[in-house]
């Protein structure tokens, strides 16, 4: 009778020896879950603790990048605006500090589509209505917001998402006024006059530097990823048919588009900190 008594009372002995255990390494842990500052700047990389440890250590601004699919010519992959608009957006937040970068919107406003029109009318292109897009950045602006950042950041790689980005820029700043949330639309990284100025001051004509795929975009997905550029295809093909290039890209290289990308990295970091300090 007293061993069977013993039986039962030792687990019980060491369920509550157990508990104890518990309920002491408890104490030690802190209100709420965290971790360590992420190595890297992209969100897609972190785990949702990371993100929001790097918020609580003042890491209040995002960028999201939006780049687009489309044709660049015979000589250039699709997704050109996707890869230098990613590395761009790593390299900003690196300079600004105390950034993180969300994932490249890849589909943005590119055209018509019946009868297709802009660069709808070049297979592999795939784009969305202006609206739709505009829609798509509310909703990543607002989930950014409720996430707790403080400034929200749009850097575009295309041109027909300028407009839809300062728009919806505008709107959710006067809409978060009282909560000191604010979404900018950062012009400077898109704006190419200071690149024009300097390919003109070095010989280049304005119908050479063009305006598509040519030298500057060219360049610069060189200096980004440079598995997708193969300038042989347009020399072979350039005078059979319209190509999508306006400009000359003969002349690109990847020194000339790592300068160049950095002369917009560092116009956007300017006009950010500038943001930042009347924020």
């Amino acid at each position: 009778m007293q061993m069977s008594s013993l039986l039962t009372q030792m687990p019980r002995q060491r369920f509550l020896l157990a508990a104890a255990a518990v309920l002491a390494a408890c104490a030690l842990l802190p209100g709420r879950l965290s971790a360590g500052l992420p190595a890297g700047v992209e969100m897609k990389d972190m785990t949702w603790v990371e993100v929001r440890s790097a918020i609580d250590a003042g890491y209040t601004t995002v960028i999201v990048p939006t780049g687009g699919i489309e044709q660049n010519g015979p000589h250039m992959i699709l997704g050109k605006h996707d890869y230098i608009v990613g590395e761009a957006a790593r390299r900003l937040a690196k300079d600004v500090g105390h950034t993180l970068v969300a994932p490249v919107v890849s589909y943005v406003p590119e055209g018509g589509y019946d009868p297709p029109t802009g660069h709808m009318r070049f297979p592999g292109t795939m784009g969305v209505p202006e609206p739709v897009f505009a829609g798509v950045l509310e909703g990543i602006a607002r989930s950014l917001k409720a996430g707790g950042f403080k400034m929200i950041c749009f850097i575009g790689d295309h041109g027909q998402s300028q407009p839809a980005q300062a728009e919806v820029a505008k709107r959710l700043s006067a809409e978060w006024v009282k909560d000191g949330v604010r979404v900018a639309q950062i012009g400077a990284y898109y704006d190419d006059k200071a690149q024009v100025d300097r390919l003109i001051a070095a010989g280049r004509s304005r119908e050479q530097v063009g305006q598509h795929a040519s030298v500057i975009d060219t360049s610069e997905l060189m200096s980004v990823e440079p598995k997708g550029v193969d300038l042989a295809r347009y020399r072979a093909l350039w005078s059979l048919e319209a190509t999508g290039v306006t400009g000359d890209p003969t002349t690109a290289s990847p020194e000339l588009g790592a300068s160049l990308l950095q002369m917009r990295i560092a116009a956007a970091a300017s006009e950010i900190r500038q943001l930042q300090a009347v924020h």
